[in-house]
């Protein structure tokens, strides 16, 4: 007896922030390296959320500065529409404090956990509090705030507060200083990086210690913040149901799943009530336990369409997916696909994915994963995720690359998975779980991409073989010419003809003889070219014949531009002294359509 009263004795409750300061790692503030990606994150995770609900542009400034040996100070702003200022300890000094978490739509933050964590995550390293200044609009002034979480009673605590000038009509800012490494500094660049692509619509400037980089937006389209609905019933557990049912005690069972559910009328609510054996006038509360557990079964066995995923739902698009790829890495071929709207568990969500190859990739290696979550990148364990998991079981040799796992080679595979309810493996938000209806729309997204650049990759086979095979053409043929008028002792015949029959493009030459530089190009197409002909060697061209339209010399390197148009089966010749070599290139007609030869 003793000894239990002594257990009792030190038996306690703990406060929310009290269990996540001794577990930070569940929130993702595991190390010191990771410390600081995460703080960024959820910082950059609120003011993109917050601009898309005030419909602005985000403008987000990121800085990380070095304080101390091993402290470092990170402050993001943005231009969002504020906090007012009775809120701000709340929204920065209280865990499990937000405005998202009863709302079924797509946004990045959801528990109102991650900043606020950050906050701890701070005090508990280096004692430092968090600065917060906050400003709602152009009439009222800025609030900056001092403050600091009492981990007991998982409260904030405002150390000051005052009213300051601030150069943002609105917007806020946050400063966090905390024990930290900058180890993970391209995982950080990269983070940021990827955020840029499927938030085209943000400019974000990042200063790392004084080093400045800007991602400039691609579009200047407001996206449409997604409006919350109501639960859809095959999404609902008993508890929830009795809860729901409590909070309506006068309602009849009719009007509280037409009023309470998403996509249910008059006529499915009678057929759910035919179904539970339940009259549709009854009141909820005089429904027993076996009467809401009968109803909880009917509303799972009655079908009832979708919830309206256009309205809770906000997809990038295949569009603006491409022009953010295209922007940050350059690449050869790109194609992107927004799958059509699906339900897992009663949850709407989209999975919209691309292939980008060649350009700025590594050609040795595996592909590079960019794994996304309603907009946010997923930058930590990759190998626990069904996204990567999706991606692996593509049979990729099929679609022309090698595979081992992950497909080989210069490419890039995007997927991006947006809904009301991502189904994550942790509080961490790190990696999305295996959820069967989710992998298989990435699977179908990921095989019709597949086919796409198969398609790409054929083409480009032919294509080079065909300019291998013009080249050779271009490059033999003169020689035999050449040869035979030797052995024949007549003049070297004109070839164009010949040229002309075989190639159907445009062919430009360029050769030396006997310390002269020859182009000569000639159009064996049937289109009238408007070109453009830039030439770059060593040599200086004086005297070229005709006089070049621009000439420039830079460090020893000499550019000649000429424009000519050329009609089908017309040429253009020029002449100047030289040695040769540089480069030749025609613009003004379609790469698969011109044939460039040094000779």
């Amino acid at each position: 007896m003793a000894l239990a009263e002594d257990l009792a004795k030190q038996q306690k409750s703990i406060s929310v922030a009290e269990f996540f300061e001794k577990n930070k790692h569940l929130l993702g503030f595991d190390s010191p390296v990771r410390g600081i990606i995460t703080t960024i994150k959820e910082a950059v995770d609120n003011a993109l959320d917050a601009c898309e609900e005030a419909e602005v542009l985000p403008d987000i400034f990121v800085s990380v500065r070095k304080v101390s040996a091993d402290a470092y100070r990170v402050a993001v702003e943005d231009n969002g529409p504020g906090i007012v200022p009775e809120n701000v300890p709340y929204v920065f000094g209280k865990l499990l404090y937000g405005s998202r978490f009863h709302q079924i739509r797509q946004s990045r933050g959801q528990q109102g956990i991650g900043i606020s964590a950050a906050v701890l995550y701070a005090q508990l390293t280096t004692g430092t509090p968090a600065m917060v200044v906050s400003r709602t609009s152009a009439k009222v002034p800025a609030h900056r705030f001092s403050l600091m979480i009492q981990t007991e009673t998982n409260e904030p605590q405002v150390l000051e507060h005052e009213e300051v000038a601030w150069d943002r009509t609105h917007g806020t800012r946050i400063e966090l200083e905390f024990t930290s490494s900058l180890a993970a500094r391209k995982r950080l660049i990269d983070y940021l990086k990827y955020t840029a692509v499927v938030n085209p619509h943000a400019r974000i400037r990042v200063e790392i210690d004084g080093e400045a980089t800007t991602f400039e937006r691609v579009s200047d389209e407001v996206i449409r913040s997604p409006q919350a609905i109501k639960p859809h019933p095959h999404g609902i557990e008993l508890g929830t149901l009795k809860r729901m049912a409590a909070a309506m005690p006068e309602a009849t069972l009719e009007d509280f799943l037409v009023e309470s559910f998403s996509r249910v009328g008059k006529k499915t609510a009678g057929e759910i009530a035919g179904a539970a054996g339940l009259p549709a006038k009854a009141r909820m509360q005089n429904l027993g336990a076996d009467a809401q557990k009968a109803l909880l079964m009917a509303m799972q066995s009655v079908h009832v369409p979708a919830p309206p995923m256009s309205q809770c739902l906000s997809p990038i698009g295949e569009e603006l997916i491409t022009q953010g790829l295209e922007k940050e890495f350059q690449l050869d071929f790109v194609k992107a696909r927004t799958r059509p709207p699906s339900v897992f568990s009663g949850h709407p969500f989209v999975v919209e994915a691309a292939i980008g190859y060649g350009g700025k990739l590594t050609a040795d290696g595996t592909a590079q994963v960019m794994r996304f979550a309603n907009r946010v990148p997923l930058i930590y364990q990759q190998g626990a995720c069904a996204i990567t998991n999706a991606v692996s079981n593509v049979n990729w040799k099929s679609y022309g690359l090698s595979q081992a796992g992950l497909p080989n080679g210069p490419v890039l595979v995007l997927v991006h998975v947006a809904s009301t309810n991502v189904p994550f493996t942790s509080e961490s938000k790190d990696a999305v779980a295996s959820i069967p209806e989710v992998e298989k729309e990435i699977t179908l997204a990921l095989q019709d991409l597949g086919r796409e650049l198969k398609a790409y990759l054929s083409r480009r086979d032919r294509n080079r073989q065909q300019d291998d095979r013009a080249r050779a053409v271009c490059a033999v043929m003169p020689a035999i010419a050449e040869k035979v008028a030797e052995i024949v002792e007549r003049p070297v015949p004109d070839i164009s003809a010949i040229e002309g029959r075989i190639m159907r493009r445009l062919v430009a030459r360029k050769s030396v003889r006997e310390g002269v530089v020859q182009i000569d190009v000639h159009n064996h197409t049937h289109e009238n070219l408007a070109l453009v002909i830039y030439d770059i060697s060593s040599d200086a061209g004086e005297g070229a014949e005709p006089k070049p339209d621009f000439a420039s010399d830079l460090d020893g390197e000499f550019t000649r531009l000429w424009n000519c148009a050329l009609g089908p089966g017309e040429g253009w010749h020029a002449v100047y002294p030289g040695k040769g070599g540089g480069m030749l290139d025609v613009r003004g007609v379609e790469e698969a359509k011109k044939v460039v030869v040094h000779l």
